[in-house]
Formats: C-alpha cells, sequence, structure tokens
C-alpha cells in the first residue's frame, strides 16, 4: 500500500509530492501508452500526478460528436482516466483499481482547444477509492464535473 516504498521524484511528470519508484514507473507507463490504448488514441498527457492531485489534458479536436462539441463521452474518458490513475497511485504495487461507478455532468460546450481535468480524491481506503474530476477550458470555465468510485483489488497474476 502507499507509503511502503522510498520516495522519489516522478520521472517526467510534476508533482506536488515526491512518489515512489512503483509510483513513478506506473505514471511513466500510462504517459508512453502504446498505440494501441484509448489514452492515446483520445491523446491524453498526464501533466502532473500523485495520489492527492492528478492533472492531464486532452484535445477538443478528434474527440467531437457530429456538431462539432466535445463529446460527452470523450469526457468521460477523460475523467475515469485521471481519477484511476490516481486510484493506482494509492493503491500502490500488487493491487489494480478497477472502476465500478462513474458519474458525469455536463456543464457547457467546447468547441476547440484543450481541456484540462483535475483530479482529487473524496476517499481514499483499502478497497474502495473515489475521485472528485473537474474539466475545464483553457478559460477555467467549467465544462464537466465527474466522479469515479474504483474497486481495489489484488491484482491478478
Amino acid at each position: 500500500m502507499p507509503g511502503e516504498s522510498d520516495s522519489v521524484e516522478s520521472s517526467g511528470v510534476d508533482s506536488a509530492t515526491t512518489i515512489s519508484p512503483d509510483q513513478a514507473q506506473l505514471v511513466d507507463r500510462v504517459r508512453t501508452s502504446l498505440p494501441n490504448t484509448l489514452t492515446h488514441r483520445m491523446g491524453i498527457e498526464i501533466l502532473e500526478a500523485d495520489p492527492q492531485r492528478i492533472v492531464g489534458t486532452m484535445p477538443v479536436a478528434g474527440n467531437t460528436q457530429p456538431f462539432g462539441l466535445l463529446h460527452g463521452g470523450a469526457s468521460a474518458v477523460l475523467a475515469e482516466t485521471l481519477g484511476s490513475i490516481g486510484a493506482a497511485l494509492h493503491a500502490g504495487p500488487g493491487f489494480q483499481p478497477v472502476g465500478i461507478e462513474l458519474t458525469c455532468t455536463h456543464h457547457r460546450a467546447a468547441r476547440e482547444g484543450v481541456v484540462v481535468g483535475t483530479a482529487t480524491p473524496l476517499h481514499l481506503g483499502r478497497t474502495l477509492a473515489t475521485y472528485d474530476i473537474r474539466i475545464q477550458d483553457s478559460d477555467g470555465r467549467a465544462i464537466c464535473t465527474a466522479r469515479l468510485t474504483c474497486l481495489i483489488q489484488a491484482q491478478a497474476r
């Protein structure tokens, strides 16, 4: 569980706090996602990551619905990605978070640019982690708020 490893600075990701070598490896793996992952296809980039705050961006271009607006499902993907990374960082090695509930409220449309998502924990337990995710446009206006709850389970061998 968190806090069992020596702390180090994450390589390639700004972090408000230090994270363990295992956490840094997880963040680096997400940041260099293989081309066959949804995170990569959506253009999501992780800017900051530790169990208390995960920040990522996603371009609007390529993630729109037929009317040229950011697709609500794209916002959901960004929210679940950020919350899941936070839950994985909290859980630590040997554990895997699985999203069990995601709710999204869409406040305003985005037509261009990049949206920024910030995930912060509401609850960090032994078996459940819940994150609040706020997605904003480049002017800081609310695009979407979401809540993700993950079940933390032992990783399958």
